[in-house]
């Protein structure tokens, strides 16, 4: 005997849930800001990942993980195509060898400030079509 769901049910869920709704606007960013970087060679992923490595002193893996909600063999993953193209480098961290530390090299922060230009264009053109985004930004962080 099968068990079925009432159409209903998937319509309930297409207009009410939270993480489909989540989903498709994640992915719909994702795309948008992929095309806008492209010109500078980065994808979305890649800018936030440069980003977050963008400090005073290179950070361990755990808290770049931690920030980008990735585990560590996707921030791994993540790292090797920017390692290739030398915008990253992953050093042994001295103070304890079994740590590695991030490095943002000089080409990897001017690939940063080439795209930073068009990732705050693109933000803007986005928060402006929003009703509240400070609002929105909240709700996601505090989902997140």
């Amino acid at each position: 005997m099968s068990k079925s769901v009432p159409f209903e049910t998937t319509i309930e869920v297409r207009d009410t849930c939270l993480c489909l709704h989540a989903q498709r606007a994640a992915r719909a960013l994702a795309r948008r800001f992929d095309a806008a970087l492209k010109p500078a060679g980065l994808t979305n992923g890649q800018f936030s990942l440069l980003m977050s490595l963008n400090r005073p002193v290179p950070p361990p893996m755990a808290p770049v993980a931690q920030l980008l909600a990735m585990d560590r063999t996707t921030l791994t993953a993540a790292m090797k195509p920017l390692e290739r193209r030398g915008l990253v480098e992953v050093h042994v961290d001295k103070a304890d060898r079994r740590s590695r530390l991030l490095v943002l090299t000089n080409a990897g922060r001017e690939a940063l400030a080439s795209a930073l230009p068009i990732w705050r264009a693109t933000h803007r053109e986005i928060e402006a079509n929003l009703h509240d985004p400070d609002t929105l930004r909240r709700e996601l962080i505090a989902l997140a």
